[in-house]
């Protein structure tokens, strides 16, 4: 048995070959190869907008810790204010109840001196009738 080549059928073949190729480079391959540039390039463009966005939420975190850290300074200082407005009050209305509580002692003090005087007049006006009442008493014993 031999082998023959039919030329006809070989020319076929290589006619569906090349139109093949041909049709699937140009409905395959070349929009796949498209399709895989452009998501390269769009990853790369997402990598430096990725990387723009870190830098700017870096900046922006600086930005907010220091408007924090103002912020907290101001709260610091109006509490400072706040406490020695409080104090000076404070002091204040201590220092009139003290002069108050004062002037209450003072006129404590004198109306008890009267009182005191009063009581020695008076014991000392009936100290004779306390004299005649004890002698009463001891002669009665």
């Amino acid at each position: 048995m031999s082998l023959s080549v039919n030329p006809l059928l070989m020319l076929l073949v290589l006619v569906i070959f090349l139109t093949s190729a041909y049709l699937l480079n140009r409905w395959l391959f070349k929009p796949l190869l498209t399709f895989m540039d452009n998501r390269s390039t769009s990853i790369k463009s997402d990598l430096q907008n990725i990387q723009s966005n870190s830098s700017e939420v870096a900046s922006l975190n600086a930005e907010a810790d220091k408007v924090l850290s103002q912020a907290k300074a101001e709260a610091n200082l109006i509490r400072e204010k706040a406490l020695e407005s409080a104090r000076a009050v404070a002091e204040q209305k201590i220092s009139t109840k003290r002069d108050e509580l004062e002037k209450k002692k003072r006129e404590f003090m004198v109306g008890l001196e009267e009182e005191g005087v009063m009581l020695r007049n008076s014991l000392l006006s009936q100290m004779p009738l306390y004299r005649e009442s004890l002698k009463a008493k001891l002669s009665q014993l």
